[in-house]
């Protein structure tokens, strides 16, 4: 068995089994609450909630799942899944570590770094909240009531992901208008969609348009190498 075959069968191990733990964590804290208050939902009533919300869930995880992995890598995707935070996190910070260390995803140096980086932020996250917790519950308890500080809690993932975005629009405008384009109006005419299927939509809308920016390159390089070709005949007949 070769190395990264091994390092891969670990990693699904792993992550299968701190996944799954997580999953029964948290249902185990409403389990605990009905067994500790001696009360219980209504069978009836949770089989309508399901029926109303499995729905968008089940779609939208699956389209989590084919969006996130290619980015992330095998490590990436079972750390930011057992964490959380992945659009407005993990994603943005492990995309921005491959491009700092100028590595792709889907390679070696990728899965290392996303990995790595996604951990890091993870950590870091549990820490700057918990600090804030305790420095800011004072604040936070007065800024209940006051339209200035709602103002700027409403604006902060705009403005994360405006700041984020914003290098890559600028690096790769031609890829950028697209989705951004397709992006207002998926929400013009769904103000509600979930972001996860926002983001797969923009998604495919940039690989479609990739593909014809590509196209459109690989023709003019046709193109290019047949007149030179030409040129290249003209001058041996002369």
């Amino acid at each position: 068995m070769s190395k990264e075959r091994s390092y891969f069968d670990k990693v699904h191990v792993w992550g299968t089994v701190w996944n799954y733990a997580a999953l029964a964590m948290m249902l185990m804290v409403p389990v605990l609450i009905s067994i500790v208050l001696s009360t219980w939902p209504s069978l009836s009533i949770m089989g309508k909630v399901i029926a109303t919300l499995a729905p968008l869930y089940w779609v939208t995880g699956i389209i989590e799942v084919v969006t996130y992995v290619p980015m992330l890598g095998a490590g990436g995707t079972y750390l930011s899944f057992v964490t959380g935070n992945i659009s407005n996190l993990k994603l943005p910070c492990g995309l921005n570590a491959m491009e700092n260390a100028k590595v792709s995803p889907n390679t070696e140096e990728g899965e290392v770094i996303s990995t790595i980086s996604i951990a890091v932020s993870s950590l870091t996250t549990t820490v700057v909240i918990a600090v804030g917790v305790l420095a800011f519950s004072g604040v936070f308890s007065l800024a209940g009531d006051n339209p200035s500080f709602n103002a700027a809690f409403s604006n902060v993932l705009p403005a994360l992901f405006g700041a984020l975005g914003a290098t890559y629009f600028v690096k790769h405008w031609k890829l950028g208008i697209t989705p951004i384009l397709v992006g207002v109006i998926v929400l013009l005419i769904s103000p509600t969609v979930a972001v996860g299927v926002l983001m797969f939509v923009t998604i495919i809308a940039s690989l479609i348009a990739a593909l014809i920016i590509y196209k459109g390159l690989w023709y003019d390089d046709f193109k290019a190498s047949r007149a030179r070709k030409k040129e290249s005949k003209a001058a041996e007949q002369n």
